[in-house]
């Protein structure tokens, strides 16, 4: 018997880093009975922070899954969990799991509020159209404002927040909650780890308060519907809890609202009504829309329902190589099911491939099970050839789903094996963890022949380096970082190539007139307008030309950096009907590239970092006139708590070692968090500089 979807919760949590992801998630697999002891991060014994490197500095670096069930009016309901990184430089972790989710469990520190990671986590969620509920961590920290991080996030996210629990006490006075929807006051109990709570008095101090807050909650759900709105006028105080429960799921699985609830992960203080809360409030797989995709061949559009029955179709979310099962593929099964040792049908490949095991995930550890059906996620073993973002399928009613998009890397570093012998071993390391992270770039230097690897920072590589010598057994030495600048076009320039060959026998013959100049806004790569009249070149020729110049933009003429963006009218055009093929148009696209790039003003563009910092204000001056000799432009300076919070972007080349730096400064007492904001282009004499310690010309 299928079993019904109603029970079941796919959920991810996300947030800024330190704002208590992993160890949220730790008390729910306590609470739900998965854990019979309590995982702590800052003593590397949190169940999914299981990487060696993520225990050593506790941080979570890769999103781990777990299954758990909860029970909620007699009713076991399954929770599929994705924990996700905080750390900008794993934002794929956090990309990727909110792509296969229904709901999501925002976090936010009383005391940090919405934090820069929190807002670029949020954008994603809403990429993915994932709703979500908030919970306000860290109430028992000293600075924890309940009331203030609700107001940040509805202006700072421009989601309305609505508080469905009022704090009783904070900082160190935190023991308990108001809810709302009942109206009761509850307070943990200590000696029980949180297990049990009591319900108390209302505390005279927030009748009024609670009094306030729950009467714009009643308004709020009765203007929902005409039903009890009338209700509301005749009596406001006979709708009744289930109604409220009703219209708040309704608003939030719609991104209406986000529910707001609080706690203390730490303190074991407001798990389980945050469980409750993704029971009541979150959607399970029938709730969301029916996955759409496209038909491979026809292209047609289908749709695909959250149904055992209907034909299976799944998306892989991510590859990982596991020491003894070899590549692990994480997916999710929007429709149909599937049996272990059965065929699946890779859309994207074109290829079929034999599922030799099915296994339900709990961090690093594997549970194999017979057969998963629509509505779950879990993990599969025997895959010859996946990638991140490929849609499996029945062969029989094959289905390409919508596939993710990743940021692009910003900076690079230079790789060689400590010994020769270790090359073909390095080589083999470098693809299987450029198959488990799409921002994690590796290619060859055309000019040098060095191995150069690609990744969103500093903190990136380093991991990654750290798992080459620890997982792969290679030492690798490593360069200076580099930055991963574009070149970009500034104006319009009209140009003629002919491109001809004679060898004897038939030779090479293409010629094309174009305009080339800036794409416009918010489009990247090569955006290509055929305007050819008469058939002067040949429509089958077209494609090639395209082809030329998407290629050519790999190496821009200014520095050898990619070209971001270029807009290509092909405007007219000859040809030879002996000599013209496919190959010369390619090719005189290529060579018309280089040649009216010249002619066009060329820039160099760098990757501009939005910086936080927060330093004490003693050290204000300092950290300010450091990030001004970086070329950092200061967008705001503001004050939390006893902290003053600086604003800035900064060039990443200025970024180096900027951690140290600021400790050195503040002895120890500031904090930053950097995230990739834009690329800008790079002042004339810096770009002139590069220039010339690249390549030794003087510009």
């Amino acid at each position: 018997m299928p079993r019904d979807l109603t029970y079941t919760r796919n959920i991810g949590i996300m947030a800024h880093i330190d704002a208590g992801k992993t160890t949220t998630t730790e008390r729910i697999l306590f609470y739900t009975g998965v854990n019979r002891r309590l995982g702590e991060t800052h003593d590397g014994s949190a169940t999914m922070d299981w990487m060696v490197q993520e225990q050593e500095r506790g941080i979570t670096i890769t999103s781990a899954a777990t299954t758990t069930f909860w029970h909620f009016k007699d009713k076991p309901y399954k929770v599929n969990i994705i924990d996700t990184p905080g750390h900008v430089d794993f934002t794929v972790e956090v990309e990727r799991s909110l792509r296969v989710l229904d709901g999501a469990i925002a976090l936010f520190c009383a005391v940090g509020g919405v934090e820069p990671q929190s807002e670029t986590v949020w954008r994603q969620a809403d990429k993915y159209k994932v709703p979500r509920i908030s919970f306000i961590n860290k109430m028992d920290r000293a600075g924890a404002d309940f009331f203030a991080v609700v107001e940040k996030i509805s202006k700072r996210l421009g989601m309305n927040a609505i508080p469905l629990q009022i704090p009783i006490g904070e900082e160190e006075e935190f023991k308990g909650i108001v809810d709302l929807i009942t109206n009761k006051a509850f307070v943990w109990e200590d000696s029980t780890l949180g297990t049990s709570f009591v319900e108390v008095p209302m505390p005279d101090e927030l009748v009024e308060t609670v009094l306030e807050y729950r009467t714009k909650l009643v308004e709020g759900c009765a203007e929902e519907s005409e039903e009890l709105l009338e209700k509301f006028i005749l009596d406001p105080t006979s709708i009744s809890e289930e109604e409220m429960i009703t219209i708040i799921r309704k608003a939030t699985i719609d991104r209406r609202i986000t529910p707001v609830l609080c706690g203390s992960a730490f303190k074991n203080k407001g798990i389980q009504a945050l469980l409750d809360a993704v029971v009541k409030y979150l959607p399970s797989p029938l709730d969301v829309e029916a996955i759409e995709g496209i038909h491979p061949k026809t292209e047609q559009p289908i749709i695909r329902k959250a149904d055992a029955s209907e034909p299976f179709a799944a998306l892989a979310f991510k590859i990982a190589n596991d020491p003894y099962v070899g590549r692990l593929c994480f997916f999710r099964v929007y429709s149909g099911s599937l049996a272990s040792g059965s065929y699946v049908f890779n859309a994207s490949t074109g290829k079929k491939e034999r599922i030799s095991r099915i296994l339900q995930m709990h961090a690093n550890k594997q549970n194999p099970i017979e057969r998963i059906e629509a509505g779950d996620i879990g993990a599969a073993v025997g895959f010859k050839n996946i990638h991140t973002g490929d849609s499996l399928c029945d062969e029989k009613h094959p289905v390409i789903l919508e596939s993710m998009s990743f940021p692009e890397p910003v900076i690079s570093v230079a790789v060689e094996p400590k010994t020769q012998a270790d090359l073909d071993k390095l080589n083999a390391a470098l693809q299987k963890l450029s198959e488990e992270d799409p921002t994690f770039v590796v290619k060859t230097d055309p000019d040098s022949g060095q191995t150069i690897i690609s990744g969103m920072g500093e903190l990136h590589l380093e991991i990654l380096v750290d798992r080459l010598k620890r997982e792969f057994n290679v030492e690798a030495n490593q360069g200076a970082p580099q930055v991963a600048y574009k070149e970009a076009i500034t104006s319009v320039v009209t140009h003629r190539e002919v491109y001809k060959k004679q060898t004897g026998g038939r030779g090479k013959f293409a010629d094309i007139q174009f305009e080339i100049g800036p794409a416009d806004e918010g489009v990247t790569g090569l955006q290509f307008i055929d305007e050819v009249k008469g058939g002067n070149i040949p429509k089958e020729y077209i494609p090639a030309i395209q082809k030329g110049f998407r290629a050519a933009m790999q190496n821009g003429v200014k520095a050898g950096f990619p070209v971001e963006s270029i807009k290509v009218r092909l405007l007219d055009g000859s040809y030879h009907s002996v000599d013209s093929d496919a190959l010369s148009f390619e090719l005189a696209a290529k060579i018309a590239f280089r040649n009216s790039c010249k002619k066009a003003s060329t820039v160099l563009l760098e990757p501009i970092m939005k910086l936080e910092v927060l330093t004490p204000e003693e050290y204000l001056g300092d950290v300010s006139g450091d990030l001004n000799r970086r070329r950092g432009q200061m967008n705001s300076v503001s004050a939390r708590t006893n902290l003053q919070v600086i604003n800035a972007m900064v060039p990443l080349s200025e970024m180096f070692g900027y951690v140290t730096s600021l400790r050195t400064l503040t002895s120890g007492r500031a904090t930053s968090t950097m995230e990739f904001s834009h690329f800008q282009e790079v002042p004339k004499g810096i770009s002139d500089d590069l220039i010339f310690k690249l390549y030794g010309i003087k510009v």
